[in-house]
């Protein structure tokens, strides 16, 4: 955990370190700066509720269930602070005080899907199915259909009804197979009752949307195993925690930040072992940039947890995030001595390396993941473009051109592994007309990407053909006008072009930009002395970088739908 913060200020002080914490989601510096505060004047409503949120926010929920009757006492509608008191009643079994609290709130269609949810799981923890499954059947939105057959599903199957529950799980299975809970908890039932094949597939079928996700691949072989298969939810407090876990996940997704964490803390409160919202809450914490916080809650995933191995990996990603690359190294390396086949530790730690320019380390590491791979996986493609620009820039060209053709033969229409090959070859003088058919169908692929643009901008200026490198440099600064080395670029066409002044000011712009280390003498003596003429062969001669869009693999986080997209990242192409 983040060292507490000091508020040993005074209490305006405090109180605009608290806005300002509040603000960047830093939970634990906002909640004790409003703590702090709300000790000089304990009586103010808009503190007491401030102070409310903040803790509930940091997790610090027997503080919040305090908080939250002291803002209902002020706000009798207040939404937040009867369901918050609400689950704390739910968590101590009195279904019949829950409920009344969950429904003492305001109207508001967010409020009306939570509420009666959660009230639904009170009657299911009374031993109500009907009453739970009326309840339920009150959403008549179309959109909260899935959400209500699946939790409908989830409270027959709570109650024995085999059923009840067998129709309500197929109805929400063929509305959305696309969801991790859902998935499982559907897979988990039909092993349960006897469908083991059933289940198989519905797994094999969400492993074609999200490859190895570590939780779907350990119930996949525990059924194969015929091993016991427990429900994923056994108790109306999990029920609700899911309830809870699904509208924060739902939020983290839509960007609402703030709600995302209410809802996870409250699910955690009530299923603390739950791995899938403790990983998910972490990577909140992670793309907030509260970085200690994030790693903290990656901590509280249960050793025995099929994502134990995965909290760690994101662990370790981490570390590099916050600067500490040395650290996050030795980290990974470790997790991959303890598990040698680990696919996401070894795609993490060979991304690591490469991005430290530890290139023959790279290339061996994402050779040990692409072994664990069975031959020709089509999501091989990903380590065996890394694993080429890694050869490449060891300048081992014949390994890094092996691999980036196979990527092709996985992926035909992969634009990042047609730009980088197709560059490549401009570069080297090999294959043009081929190389610039791929560099065309990058492009055509992700017109606005514009590293990619730029690529075949910059194979025209290779080339010498500086009308042609201008018009598609100046597209692809208009598509990522802050990249320094397309400004660059743009500047080198300018000139060649006679556009001088234009030259200056974008070679200045790239300086600015704060540019690789490596490129900046280059910029540098540009702005203070041009270019010199260009040479007769200028596309085995000129020693500048295409910027080319590089590509993170499918992220290792598993939350519910996670894109398998890799997002460019501005790697430079090779010399």
């Amino acid at each position: 955990m983040p060292p507490p913060p000091d508020v040993s200020g005074s209490v305006s002080g405090n109180y605009l370190s608290a806005l300002v914490a509040g603000a960047d989601r830093d939970t634990q510096a906002a909640s004790a700066y409003f703590k702090e505060v709300l000790r000089s004047d304990p009586r103010n409503p808009e503190l007491i509720e401030r102070t409310f949120v903040a803790s509930l926010a940091n997790g610090d929920i027997d503080d919040a269930l305090d908080f939250a009757r002291r803002t209902v006492k002020n706000d009798p509608k207040n939404g937040l602070g009867h369901m918050v008191l609400g689950i704390g009643q739910m968590r101590d079994g009195h279904w019949v005080a829950a409920r009344r609290e969950f429904m003492s709130g305001g109207a508001g269609s967010a409020h009306d899907i939570t509420a009666t949810l959660l009230a639904a799981w009170t009657f299911a923890g009374q031993g109500d199915e009907k009453k739970g499954l009326a309840a339920i059947d009150e959403l008549k939105d179309t959109g909260f259909r899935v959400f209500r057959d699946y939790h409908a599903a989830l409270i027959a199957d709570l109650a024995n009804d085999l059923p009840e529950a067998t129709k309500r799980f197929k109805v929400a299975y063929a509305e959305d197979h696309t969801i991790l809970r859902l998935v499982d908890a559907y897979a988990r039932f039909e092993a349960r009752h006897g469908a083991k094949d059933e289940a198989l597939r519905a797994l094999d079928a969400f492993g074609q949307v999200l490859p190895h996700h570590p939780q779907v691949e350990a119930l996949a072989a525990d059924i194969r195993a015929d091993k016991p298969i427990q429900p994923l939810v056994r108790s109306a407090q999990e029920g609700a925690a899911e309830v809870l876990y699904g509208l924060g996940a739902a939020g983290g997704r839509q960007g609402d930040e703030l709600a995302a964490m209410i809802y996870l803390r409250l699910s955690l409160y009530l299923a603390p072992n739950n791995s899938l919202a403790n990983i998910t809450l972490a990577d909140l914490y992670a793309r907030l940039k509260q970085n200690e916080q994030a790693i903290a809650v990656y901590g509280r995933v249960p050793d025995a947890s099929a994502l134990r191995n995965n909290a760690d990996v994101q662990t370790g990603l981490t570390l590099d995030v916050m600067g500490k690359p040395d650290d996050a190294i030795k980290y990974l390396n470790d997790i991959v001595a303890k598990h040698p086949r680990d696919l996401d530790a070894l795609t993490t730690l060979g991304n690591v390396q490469r991005e430290q320019k530890r290139y023959a380390e790279a290339a061996a590491t994402y050779s040990k993941a692409i072994d664990t791979l069975p031959k020709d996986d089509k999501s091989a493609w990903t380590l065996l473009y890394f694993r080429g620009i890694s050869y490449e820039r060891a300048k081992d060209w014949p390994k890094a051109e092996a691999d980036f053709q196979h990527a092709l033969q996985l992926e035909p229409d992969q634009p990042l592994v047609l730009n980088y090959l197709g560059y490549s070859w401009v570069d080297r003088g090999e294959h043009l007309d081929d190389a610039f058919k791929m560099l065309r169908k990058a492009v055509a692929l992700r017109p606005e990407d514009g590293f990619i643009v730029d690529s075949l901008g910059w194979a025209d200026y290779r080339l010498g053909d500086y009308d042609g490198a201008m018009k598609e440099l100046e597209r692809a600064i208009a598509l990522k006008p802050g990249d320094p080395t397309i400004n660059d670029h743009l500047g080198d066409a300018y000139w060649r072009t006679g556009h001088k002044l234009e030259a200056q000011f974008q070679w200045n712009h790239a300086r600015d930009l704060k540019p690789d280390p490596d490129d900046l003498p280059a910029i540098l003596d540009k702005i203070a002395h041009g270019l010199p003429d260009p040479k007769p062969t200028a596309a085995a001669s000129a020693d500048t970088r295409p910027a080319v869009p590089d590509a993170k693999p499918p992220e290792t986080r598993p939350a519910d739908s996670q894109p398998a997209d890799a997002k460019p990242a501005g790697e430079a192409a090779p010399k």
